[in-house]
């Protein structure tokens, strides 16, 4: 959905119908190519808004505007569209009404008026090619973290695809799903049903704070994922169909942190194994004009694998720099078809069976998975995030997901002897229900392995934690977990690493920047020490004085189950004697 246009607008690119400036109204024949000149500004400026192409745009609008009168309605049209894409809210609105354009619902308008109340107040940090504009409060910790990623990532595809937009991207986070919904012009329905928390659109990332999700989620692969769709949008002239955008954003999603096709995980797996064996992909065709519009979550998921092959078998038998070129011959106007017949050496059909062949090949496991608890991205209805569950808290309904009979009530009983503190009893039920079901359920491991840290067998629930990581990478409770025993073992580095992993999920766990902080001081990492100190300031509110003891006191605990953090305020230190 798209928001609409101005009622003039088909019949000014059809008839030309621009007016002329005042100085040649006078005698128009003297110059009758400037009519002609006004018309091809403006199809090129339409044009180049289409492709993304800001920068050409605006070259056209500045040649335009000494074409026309400053009040025509035409003009202040697009002059409120660039505005826009440049984050002039405020103005984009002013010129837009200007241009005849109403306030109602999906309208130009609307969208500018809306973003502007939702961004206007924001606070704005910059790196060398990015603007990041934030809610104020306590996502400004995301602040250095995105930063570092997004540059990353701008590396990565420079080489990957041969390109790096010019100019300094703009990245907004937004504090729900509702918001999201106002900024980019989905529906609220659809960002409940599939679970989009990120959109790439007018120039622009717009992403929703890990605070809105329920346990927060892979914050800063969407970011990356995001701005993959922002390169692959400007460098093909906006011609990639939303099966290749998809493929090519999730399958180099993880450049800024490491090696491509590194985003797929044994849940997603095991689904697409599923629709594989029951015959039941998305058609590519399906997936238009977005996967968000998919009918269900597990629709959107499947589609997802599914492209993510697709480009790993173009990037595995396409040669040299095969992504870039499969793109530079779409920006020349080449079908996707062709693109990819063109790169890989194979006619379209046989592209498709090799394809076929490749997703029946992969190593899915035998069963369906859990989604990770990372991938849920359950947002957040009322009462804000909730706290990460860890150390002693006693919940049932934690495995509410085990369909394992006899596991389920080993659990259960597990927690019934954990609440009465019966410590042994409890790590024997957990233990059984492990061997039931394995790695299968991050509730089960992560239960089972804090029993086992009761009992200081920290090497038998490091192994736990391990496996389980193996499953459901990327889980922030169960790498917080791990980075305990790590760092209690003075292993700082894998400490470090685990405390990452973890922050790139749920960045607003106090503890996983009290622990970073005492990882940082080990290592002599002042970057990770600085960034770390100020987020436990800001989420604990204590001053910069009081965090080095913090984290020295919260390395040297014994209690690995539970080392208890105050996220309440200190109470106000006496004032100091006046004489």
């Amino acid at each position: 959905m798209s928001p609409s246009t101005p009622p003039w607008f088909g019949r000014l690119l059809l008839l030309g119908l621009l007016s002329l400036p005042a100085f040649a109204q006078e005698d128009p024949s003297d110059l009758p190519e400037l009519k002609g000149e006004a018309k091809a500004r403006i199809q090129n400026l339409d044009q180049n808004l289409e492709d993304w192409d800001l920068e050409n745009a605006k070259v056209e609008l500045a040649a335009l505007e000494k074409l026309a009168p400053a009040d025509l309605e035409p003009l202040a049209y697009y002059q409120g569209r660039i505005a826009f894409e440049e984050g002039r809210y405020a103005d984009a609105q002013r010129l837009l009404l200007k241009a005849g354009l109403t306030d109602k619902p999906g309208s130009w308008v609307r969208l500018a008026k809306d973003t502007e109340a939702i961004v206007g107040g924001f606070e704005r940090a910059e790196s060398a090619h990015f603007i990041f504009l934030y809610p104020k409060g306590k996502d400004s910790l995301l602040v250095p973290w995105a930063l570092d990623a997004l540059e990353a990532v701008r590396t990565a595809l420079e080489k990957d695809l041969g390109y790096a937009p010019p100019g300094k991207i703009r990245v907004e986070i937004v504090s729900s799903g509702g918001e999201l919904a106002k900024v980019s012009t989905l529906s609220k329905e659809a960002i409940r049903t599939t679970g989009t928390i990120a959109i790439c659109k007018f120039n622009k990332l717009m992403v929703t704070s890990p605070k809105a999700v329920v346990t927060g989620y892979d914050w800063l692969d969407t970011v990356a994922h995001e701005y993959v769709h922002l390169v692959v949008s400007r460098k093909s002239r906006n011609t990639v169909p939303i099966w290749m955008h998809e493929g090519l954003a999730k399958y180099l999603e993880s450049r800024w942190r490491g090696p491509a096709g590194g985003a797929m995980t044994p849940p997603t797996l095991a689904l697409l194994g599923s629709r594989v064996k029951k015959n039941q992909l998305v058609p590519f065709e399906k997936m238009h004009p977005s996967m968000a519009l998919l009918p269900t979550a597990e629709d959107a998921a499947t589609a997802f694998a599914e492209v993510f092959f697709a480009i790993k078998l173009v990037d595995q038998e396409g040669g040299p720099q095969p992504l870039e070129r499969l793109l530079d011959a779409m920006s020349r106007g080449v079908s996707d078809k062709a693109a990819i017949e063109l790169v890989t050496r194979r006619k379209w059909p046989d592209f498709e069976k090799a394809w076929m062949a490749s997703l029946k090949k992969q190593p899915y496991p035998k069963d369906l998975l859990p989604q990770s608890s990372n991938e849920k991205k359950q947002l957040v209805e009322s009462g804000g995030q909730k706290k990460p569950k860890k150390g002693r808290e006693v919940s049932f309904g934690d495995f509410d997901e085990v369909t394992e009979t006899d596991a389920r009530r080993a659990a259960h009983l597990g927690e019934l002897f954990r609440e009465r503190k019966r410590m042994g009893a409890a790590t024997e039920a957990y233990g059984r229900a492990y061997k039931v079901v394995g790695d299968r359920y991050e509730s089960v491991s992560n239960k089972y392995a804090l029993a086992l840290l009761e009992l200081r067998k920290f090497d038998q629930a490091a192994a736990v934690l391990e496996g389980s990581l193996r499953t459901h990478p990327g889980s922030a409770s169960t790498n917080v977990h791990l980075g305990r025993i790590h760092l209690r073992a003075k292993r700082y580095d894998a400490a470090r690493k685990a405390y990452l992993d973890a922050l790139a999920v749920n960045p607003f766990d106090p503890e996983v920047h009290v622990a970073l902080y005492a990882a940082g001081d080990a290592l002599n990492d002042a970057t990770l020490k600085s960034r770390a100190k100020d987020a436990v300031m800001l989420l604990l509110k204590v001053d910069d004085a009081t965090v080095p003891a913090l984290a020295k006191k919260f390395a040297q605990s014994d209690d690995l189950a539970d080392p208890l953090i105050d996220e309440e305020p200190p109470a106000a230190a006496p004032a100091p004697d006046a004489g």
